[in-house]
């Protein structure tokens, strides 16, 4: 494609034709015809890397104004350089599935696009979903890097998806991604808010900022397109007033949504390894056996079913498919039961809400003990660590305050920080030694959350990423006892 085909403006009048074979902002990805993105990232500037692109066979590079100096390429200009990506990355991969949906929030992202792909699928459609666990379609999993990555990414996803044959896609949409216009170029058939609690401000600075940034999405969703909205989250009212100024067909659901345009929770009846629900859709009554833990995999799941019906699946379908859910990889997962009878759990909450969830989530379905083990990652918001701390304390009986990804600082400050608001707790800084220790403690009824990690596979300790799984390590612990 020419490069002139790629920007409305800013393109140099004698660098016009040239032929684009790629486009990048990681100058490590360039290959002979790539067109670079220089953009201004939160550690470095991509200006500085362009001439490890032209050494890689770069022809254009794209950034705000002056590079500095001569980048011996042709260069555009751009006032807002991201935005001008991202649609330019959305001109080079132009297929892409017929119905695509976005979800943000802070907590539930990855399990509601999960379970959304699971209803379509059972609804008969070629599904995939985007976020946190990769893209996931009908001929495997595609390894993403991010919830929500760079808009090559993106676009270069969505079209080998529309390739394979997939016509129905739902993506996260993180709060990064949003701010730094990383799905702009998509436009969205809907969209969906779960949740919003403390998190990010690592990035954001204050939940204003954080707030902001995750209603941008609104703006991706075509007018009159359905805004599905938890309608027992705290940041309900804001959100559904943004839809409405956007244009959008507000949809609730939850608890709280009324008795019409809405999917409302009736009555949940937890069971030993499901629950029952009773859900209200179009003045009727359906009643769902959904086969997972907890109320807020509950409230995912009917996050998901409501993007299914506004976008025209039958009641009928859609709830058949909520009772055929499973579990997504990492989000109140069953790992395993002790020859006592006690069953664990691994799960990714790792914000102060989401470890609240999780607990309370556990509480209706362990008649004995719950049990919890996490810590905090280094790098990041270090005021939800005592919080965390304190919110173990109170919804836990016993507690295991071990390490997370502690990346580069010292471990154990961030566990005297988690320590400081549960002085009861036990310390096990070795995270694999914390778990074998909180399975040999199951008795019958006992319930083991082992919280923050999730679906990861490694731990990053000084900058060096070691092989960890909180499921192999639970598994591992299972199996030898006697």
């Amino acid at each position: 494609m020419k490069l002139c085909d790629l920007f409305t403006d800013g393109v140099p009048a004698d660098a016009a034709a040239i032929e684009i074979t790629g486009l990048t902002a990681d100058s490590r990805k360039v290959k002979p015809g790539f067109l670079f993105a220089a953009l201004k990232g939160v550690a470095a500037h991509g200006r500085d890397f362009v001439a490890q692109a032209k050494a890689n066979g770069a022809v254009a590079v794209l950034s705000a104004g002056d590079l500095g100096a001569d980048p011996g390429l042709a260069h555009v200009s751009a006032v807002e350089p991201r935005i001008a990506f991202a649609l330019a990355a959305s001109k080079f991969y132009p297929r892409r599935p017929g119905t695509i949906v976005a979800v943000t929030g802070t907590n539930g992202k990855s399990s509601t696009v999960d379970f959304l792909r699971q209803v379509w699928t059972h609804a008969g459609k070629r599904a995939a979903s985007l976020g946190t666990l990769g893209a996931i379609g009908p001929n495997g999993v595609i390894d993403l890097g991010h919830t929500t990555p760079d808009p090559a990414s993106v676009h270069a996803t969505l079209t080998t998806l529309a390739e394979q044959g997939v016509t129905h896609a739902a993506m996260e949409a993180s709060s990064h991604g949003l701010e730094q216009h990383r799905i702009d170029g998509v436009t969205f058939a809907a969209g969906a808010f779960t949740n919003l609690t403390q998190d990010h401000l690592d990035y954001h600075e204050d939940m204003a900022s954080y707030r902001n940034a995750k209603l941008k999405l609104w703006n991706l969703v075509r007018v009159g397109g359905p805004a599905v909205i938890n309608a027992d989250a705290a940041d309900c009212d804001p959100f559904e007033r943004a839809a409405k100024q956007r244009g959008l067909d507000i949809v609730l659901c939850g608890w709280r949504a009324p008795r019409d345009r809405a999917l409302k929770i009736v009555e949940i009846l937890p069971r030993p390894n499901a629950q029952t629900m009773v859900l209200l859709w179009n003045g009727k009554e359906h009643k769902v056996e959904l086969p997972l833990i907890g109320e807020f995999q509950a409230l995912n799941a009917v996050c998901a079913a409501t993007l299914a019906l506004a976008t025209g699946e039958t009641p009928e379908a859609v709830f058949e498919g909520m009772a055929k859910l499973k579990p997504v990889k990492g989000r109140m997962e069953h790992v395993g039961q002790s020859k006592n009878g006690g069953h664990v759990f691994v799960d990714y909450a790792h914000t102060p809400d989401g470890l609240d969830v999780l607990l309370r989530a556990a509480r209706p379905h362990a008649p004995g003990r719950i049990i919890a083990v996490f810590g905090c990652g280094g790098d990041r918001d270090n005021d939800k660590r005592p919080k965390m701390g304190a919110i173990a304390a109170r919804q836990a009986d016993v507690v295991i305050v071990t390490d997370d990804n502690p990346r580069s600082e010292e471990p154990a400050a961030i566990r005297a920080q988690i320590l400081k608001a549960a002085p009861n707790a036990v310390e096990i800084g070795d995270r694999a030694k914390a778990i074998q220790e909180a399975v040999a403690m199951l008795k019958a009824g006992d319930a083991l959350m082992i919280a923050g990690k999730g679906h990861e596979t490694g731990q990053i300790i000084k900058g060096v990423t070691h092989p960890f799984s909180d499921q192999d390590v639970a598994r591992a612990a299972l199996g030898s006892q006697v």
